[in-house]
């Protein structure tokens, strides 16, 4: 898996694109070295973010809370940063779920 992470202090940050307005909420796959997700709610008002926050945490099992956008509120394009886990757990969880996808 070519997801690209990087470990900083409080957690691991990952490179994620963000599909708005989709049918339903999924990860999709990999982009390059981002994860592609798509989410049902539009980009107007944060929503698309929140539902971006809501899938990763759902996916790797830790609290919303500990999801944070750190950087690219506004675009489709944003690194998340994720606490609570460690790097070689979320690729584990992120590449069972992405050979599914």
């Amino acid at each position: 898996m070519k997801l690209k992470t990087t470990t900083q202090a409080g957690g691991v940050c990952i490179a994620v694109k963000v599909v708005p307005g989709a049918r339903r909420e999924r990860i999709i796959g990999l982009l390059g070295d981002a994860l592609k997700v798509a989410v049902s709610k539009p980009p107007e008002g944060g929503a698309a973010n929140g539902a971006v926050r809501d899938l990763l945490a759902q996916t790797l099992g830790v609290p919303v809370s500990n999801v944070e956008i750190v950087r690219g509120h506004g675009t489709p394009r944003k690194q998340i940063l994720i606490r609570g886990v460690a790097e070689a757990e979320i690729r584990d969880r992120l590449k069972t779920v992405v050979e599914q996808a």
